[in-house]
């Protein structure tokens, strides 16, 4: 019998985040079923099927962030259904290790498991989804997120309950708690505050800390790092949905002469000027602005045809000529220019992300070449 029975309530109306569902419930009874059984290969099939269930979750969660930003959803949704995504993954680990130490520890996890499932799929998932819908009616990402946090829908009952559950699940692996009273109210709910205060501080530390690792520290945009990964996150979402993925190279013309000319002060203040103008020429939330290296910069455009693409690469050129920042060592012109490549196209393939960036690369030495100052698209 399995343990999580999956229904239409469930349902949250997106397609792709609805299989992943359907799958995860799949993996979580599959696992419920294994730790059930009592022959010497328990350990072993258990094993293999967390690590698949592990690796399941987190591409899902990816997916799921990935679907927020393209969506444009409200910052503040954001930040904390990523928190709650990175609070699963390490609660799972931690039970995980901990389970040869449970007296129960087949309904101790499957409990755990299936309640914030449930949780997941009925809180921060059902109101995803609600406020998605408002805002492809047109209404903004602030007003759907103020919309959705208005009022309660209808699971709510049913999301309070599998909340006690799951915190019963947890407060059950803290041994002072276990041996406390666990009729008198006010130890519990001391205890739930100190809780969810620490694990509010822990999820701001991670998210400084994630913050800090994927930002370059002279431009305060994406490092080369993030940009990698992004740019394959990007193109393995678009290449489910077949959709275009548009992708800038940016270079600074003849930046080396600036340097030797102005020097490398004024070279860190002329690549900030720059990277605002780039970034003031973007006009979409989901679009990355990156450092790529030295005086290279990188856009990608998720869902961007090579029409739009072009467009971009075009307000780009004339947003830092229209700087007007002075460059008398530079043969293009007597202001510091760019020059741009630029590709689109919809990514087929393992190494997608990487033809991609190839194509936009080609673009940019064709632009050098005719002359800096100018973007060409690669054809």
């Amino acid at each position: 019998m399995d343990t999580f029975v999956w229904d239409q309530n469930f349902v949250t109306g997106l397609p792709d985040v609805d299989e992943q569902h359907h799958a995860l419930v799949d993996l979580f009874n599959e696992l419920s079923r294994s730790l059930f059984l009592s022959d010497e290969s328990q350990e072993t099939v258990l094993s293999e099927i967390f690590e698949r269930l592990v690796a399941y979750t987190e591409y899902h969660f990816s997916d799921e962030e990935v679907l927020m930003e393209a969506e444009g959803v409200d910052p503040r949704h954001v930040l904390a259904h990523k928190g709650l995504h990175q609070q699963f993954v390490a609660q799972v680990h931690a039970m995980w290790q901990q389970r040869h130490l449970m007296a129960d520890p087949a309904e101790t996890f499957v409990g755990f498991l299936t309640s914030w499932l449930g949780m997941h799929i009925l809180g921060i998932d059902q109101s995803l989804a609600r406020q998605i819908v408002l805002i492809r009616q047109g209404m903004s990402a602030a007003q759907a997120f103020e919309q959705e946090n208005s009022g309660h829908d209808n699971g709510t009952q049913a999301l309070l309950k599998m909340i006690g559950k799951l915190y019963h699940v947890l407060s059950a692996q803290n041994t002072e708690l276990a041996q406390a009273n666990q009729l008198l109210e006010d130890r519990v709910a001391r205890r739930t505050r100190e809780l969810a205060q620490a694990n509010e501080e822990l999820q701001q530390a991670n998210l400084r800390l994630e913050a800090f690792s994927r930002t370059d520290g002279l431009l305060q945009i994406a490092n080369r790092a993030y940009f990698n990964d992004r740019l394959a996150q990007t193109c393995a979402s678009a290449a489910r949905r077949q959709e275009p993925v548009g992708l800038l190279m940016i270079d600074v013309d003849f930046f080396k002469r600036y340097n030797d000319t102005y020097g490398h002060q004024a070279g860190d203040a002329c690549l900030q000027a720059v990277a605002r103008a780039v970034q003031n020429a973007t006009q979409r939330t989901t679009d990355l602005v990156a450092r790529y290296g030295g005086e290279e910069l990188a856009v990608i455009l998720p869902d961007t045809d090579a029409q739009g693409t072009a467009e971009v690469a075009r307000r780009v050129v004339a947003a830092v000529l229209a700087l007007g920042r002075e460059h008398k060592a530079s043969d293009a012109a007597p202001y510091v220019t760019v020059s741009v490549g630029a590709a689109s196209q919809v990514p087929e393939g393992a190494e997608a992300d990487q033809e991609l960036l190839g194509n936009a690369d080609a673009a940019l030495y064709r632009a050098k070449e005719a002359g800096r100052n100018c973007w060409l698209l690669s054809v």
